[in-house]
């Protein structure tokens, strides 16, 4: 029989958690740093709760069982190979880094799907992303001289706005290191490099209900993504840009973080950033009922003289309720979809993202939909 070892009961992973055990389709065994935490999370559901040891983990794993890593990312290719040499799936929300990606041929030739990029950002993005070029491609539209433009705009904010304009539901060091990272896309053709976020702020009008303006930029390396979302190569396309969405006013409330950011360098400055990041998680964290946001905008466009022949934008906004924080939702409900696709063989063996096969998308987006209070997908024209 299938089993699931799901390691970290962090604050992104429960819901989703929760649903597997729930269903009890396969044995669930839940691995934490911290037991008494694994027990707060889910101890009303099962008793197997185990401390983490990946070697013990490593122990019990058989054939045909999956094992999610909810970690910290520098656990994930330990757990990967040990899964792998097991016979075993892998399933991660992270993305996929080189040392990932280099055991796909170890997947393949073990017969084991090895899934990253499956949460959030990656991971819903991704299936929009598929599901819209999918559909540019069998609109029939397409001509050489068609020009495409990609946007994809994922934020986490609070649903009640603050004046600091944003809420830190976990540390805020990986967003203050995040704002040191330079990133990659593509504007009116040309490869724009940039160093610092602050450097290339826009606002974006989003196709919500409700009209609203929020400030977005881009982040990490978009142009790989262009042939992961299958992108013909010879398709002309004048912006790509996969990018992080906050709200209105971000900028100017963060202005003297950004000042300040930009001056450290070296050993002192990465103690600055954690002390910094110390005293945001006391001022600006969420407090017990506060609730979350996460909003979402795919875009594909398609013009030909400059007048558009193919548009369409996924929209998704959701909020925390009774069922978690709508981050915790969005992140391990996908998460759990994977864990399933991969026990069940509708994932193919070897190293891979959020899938891109029709069916799986549509039964998957069904249930973001369920865990979102507003998700549609939106024909401009």
């Amino acid at each position: 029989m299938t089993t699931i070892h799901w390691c970290g009961t962090g604050l992104s992973t429960v819901p989703g958690l929760r649903h597997l055990i729930a269903e009890g389709a396969h044995p669930v065994v839940v691995w934490n740093r911290t037991v008494a935490k694994a027990a707060e999370a889910v101890g009303d559901l099962t008793g197997d709760l185990r401390a983490f040891d990946a070697e013990a983990l490593g122990a019990v794993l058989a054939p045909g069982d999956v094992v999610v890593s909810m970690l910290p990312a520098d656990h994930h290719v330990d757990l990967a190979r040990r899964a792998i040499a097991a016979g075993a799936h892998f399933v991660s929300s992270s993305y996929i880094a080189p040392p990932m990606a280099a055991l796909d041929g170890a997947a393949r030739d073990a017969g084991v799907a090895v899934v990253g990029e499956v949460g959030l950002d990656p991971g819903i993005d991704h299936l929009m992303a598929h599901d819209l070029v999918e559909g540019y491609r069998a609109s029939g539209l397409h001509t050489p001289d068609t020009v495409l433009s990609f946007t994809s705009y994922c934020g986490g904010v609070p649903k009640h706005p603050n004046p600091f304009r944003y809420k830190f539901s976990w540390s805020p060091l990986g967003v203050l290191k995040a704002l040191r990272s330079p990133s990659r896309s593509l504007k009116e053709f040309e490869v724009l490099d940039v160093a610092r976020p602050w450097d290339a702020i826009s606002t974006f009008d989003a196709p919500l209900p409700t009209p609203e303006t929020f400030e977005v930029y881009p982040n990490r390396d978009s142009l790989p993504f262009m042939a992961q979302y299958r992108f013909d190569p010879a398709w002309k396309v004048r912006d790509f840009v996969r990018g992080t969405l906050r709200l209105g006013g971000w900028s100017d409330a963060w202005a003297p973080v950004f000042a300040e950011v930009e001056t450290l360098e070296g050993p002192a400055g990465d103690a600055r950033l954690a002390e910094m990041a110390e005293g945001f998680w006391r001022e600006h964290a969420y407090g017990d009922g506060e609730l979350d946001r996460v909003v979402l905008f795919v875009t594909l466009r398609a013009e030909r003289d400059g007048a558009p022949v193919w548009h369409q934008t996924w929209a998704m906004d959701a909020w925390g309720d009774s069922r978690g924080s709508a981050m915790a939702r969005l992140v391990s409900h996908p998460v759990a979809l994977a864990v399933e696709g991969a026990a069940s063989g509708r994932l193919s063996p070897g190293v891979q993202a959020a899938p891109h096969d029709p069916a799986l998308i549509a039964a998957w987006m069904a249930e973001v939909g369920r865990q979102a209070q507003y998700l549609e997908r939106i024909d401009h024209l």
